[in-house]
């Protein structure tokens, strides 16, 4: 007879687990860093060599709103907030993939420089089509 009244815990339920631990910080040599660079933001990702995102930042979380968030300054510190844990738990060397347009590029580039992470190679991985889609017809006036 199933008993109504009584509250049975759920397995895998938000409350039996503990809120706020972390998987221990492993060693990072190397990794690649993911700089995205649109004429709005710049989003800056850290990841390992396989892939899988260590750390991130974009200049709308480091507090810059609206037109400030395209400028290199923004970039810069965006950068910077995503390399600081990185650089804690041990990575010396790092790849460089550039992708965008916007003005954050180099000021990215040169707070990454300026961490003391060994850059192995930079590459500009912007798409660029080889003629692709067929463009909108011409407005008529």
């Amino acid at each position: 007879m199933i008993k109504y009244g009584k509250s049975y815990p759920r397995i895998g339920s938000r409350r039996n687990r503990r809120i706020g631990s972390r998987k221990s910080a492993r060693r990072i040599p190397k990794g690649v860093i993911h700089v995205q660079a649109s004429f709005n933001n710049t989003i800056v990702t850290v990841t390992d060599v396989r892939g899988r995102v260590v750390s991130w930042s974009s200049a709308g979380t480091c507090g810059f709103k609206g037109p400030r968030r395209g400028t290199p300054f923004a970039a810069q510190t965006a950068a910077g907030t995503a390399i600081r844990p990185v650089v804690d738990q041990g990575m010396q060397r790092a790849e460089v993939m550039i992708r965008g347009p916007g003005i954050g590029r180099d000021a990215a580039l040169r707070a990454i420089r300026r961490s003391g992470i060994f850059l192995t190679f930079v590459r500009d991985v912007t798409p660029m089509p080889h003629n692709g889609c067929r463009p909108p017809k011409k407005r008529r006036v």
